[in-house]
């Protein structure tokens, strides 16, 4: 009972410690939301230029997750989980005396995008399955919807300090903070952490062996651009208005606390979509469940543009909670799918490498929708934008083989 009892210990300390990390990576991105509109006031700056900044942080994320994997798979989580949050924390002390768009772009954008991504989900999706096997799929429900705590704690937390201290000063702490909890994270045990469950070892050593897939081999399959189209398009659509929620609401007539702390309650609703939909996974298939959470998706989008021609509570309660419960519930299933099909000994490469997809359509989604919005001086474009965008990235799971079974 006691050698069963220690390995589900540790299982569960190595989901925690994902989850912490994944808070303080997404919700320090995602808190720019807040300092979007602070931040082009003293400057000067279009809603594209400001935005760019956003981008580029997602861009870096995305373009560096195959490295990312290729790091971990070579040094393991120790050097790729500390240099994240090093960088993070420098990233974030630069970004406090920025005086030019490009200074933002290279601490906010490019600095703090890769070091988000290497606390991220590409390190924690492979460790993860060390430890959890066939059950990933809800273990990366939880640090996927760490991404909703992130929001939950620092967009309301930041419109608080911007408001007390303005916005260089609340990067300083978020700066200080992170390079803080450096010494924590460099006293855990990570020779145990990197071991995994040895009932695990033992089943991958006799069931699932490695099918020999390489990067090259890879993407020659279908399933590999099925799942990088579902990852582009979908980021394309959700972070095509996701950046511009709390000022499109403040436009609609919200008050900025609370439309920061409105668009951070959808923290707590994506908990319970990511493991809302990960539960439907077992019990009426991959497939339906993914098709369901862009259902609702696509509900909180029309709910969103409804909005602004009736601002009222209940229209807004349901868009944070069918848009902001949805907005990374495919996730889980997604890596667990990529996990499943391309095991082996360069899954975190061929992982990251898929990962790029979501890279590039945050980042193309963020920067067109801010563009969208300074050629339109309106929402509705950018809400048409994000409505296509999200139609495409459910088709290959209504014609690719591989994702439909």
């Amino acid at each position: 009972m006691a050698a069963s009892a220690k390995p589900a210990r540790v299982a569960l300390s190595v989901l925690a410690l994902c989850f912490v990390l994944a808070v303080l990576g997404r919700g320090l991105i995602e808190s720019f939301t807040v300092f979007l509109k602070p931040i082009s006031q003293d400057f000067g700056w279009d809603r594209a230029e400001v935005v760019s900044v956003y981008s580029l942080a997602l861009l870096a994320g995305g373009m560096s997750s195959p490295l990312i994997g290729r790091l971990f798979d070579h040094a393991g989580p120790r050097t790729t989980y500390t240099l994240g949050l090093g960088l993070l924390g420098a990233a974030f002390l630069i970004a406090a005396y920025a005086q030019k768009l490009w200074q933002f772009q290279l601490a906010l954008g490019l600095a703090a995008g890769i070091g988000a991504a290497l606390i991220g989900n590409v390190p924690s999706s492979i460790l993860l399955g060390r430890w959890f096997g066939p059950k990933l799929p809800t273990a990366m429900a939880v640090v996927y919807a760490a991404a909703g705590g992130g929001v939950l704690v620092l967009l309301p937390a930041s419109q608080i300090l911007i408001d007390h201290f303005g916005w260089r000063d609340t990067y300083q702490l978020f700066g200080a903070a992170a390079l803080v909890l450096l010494g924590p994270l460099l006293l855990l045990p990570w020779r145990v952490f990197s071991a995994g469950s040895p009932q695990l070892v033992t089943y991958a050593t006799t069931e699932l062996t490695d099918e020999g897939w390489t990067l090259v081999r890879a993407m020659r399959h279908h399933a590999f651009w099925a799942l990088f189209w579902t990852f582009f398009f979908t980021a394309l659509g959700m972070y095509a208005i996701a950046p511009q929620i709390v000022a499109y609401l403040i436009d609609a007539g919200f008050a900025p606390l609370q439309a920061a702390t409105a668009w951070g309650f959808s923290g707590v609703v994506l908990l319970f979509g990511m493991l809302g939909v990960s539960s439907l996974d077992g019990v009426i298939g991959r497939r339906p469940s993914v098709l369901f959470s862009y259902a609702v998706s696509i509900a909180g989008i029309l709910q969103l543009w409804l909005l602004q021609r009736y601002p009222n509570i209940f229209l807004l309660t349901g868009f944070v909670v069918c848009f902001g419960s949805m907005i990374g519930s495919r996730g889980p299933l997604l890596s667990a799918t990529a996990m499943k099909i391309f095991r082996g000994k360069r899954v975190g490469t061929i992982y990251g490498t898929i990962l790029i997809g979501s890279g590039l359509g945050s980042a193309c989604g963020s920067w067109s929708g801010g563009l969208i919005h300074d050629l339109s001086h309106s929402y509705d474009p950018v809400i048409a934008f994000s409505l296509v965008a999200v139609v495409l990235g459910m088709i290959p799971f209504l014609v690719v083989p591989a994702l439909r079974r």
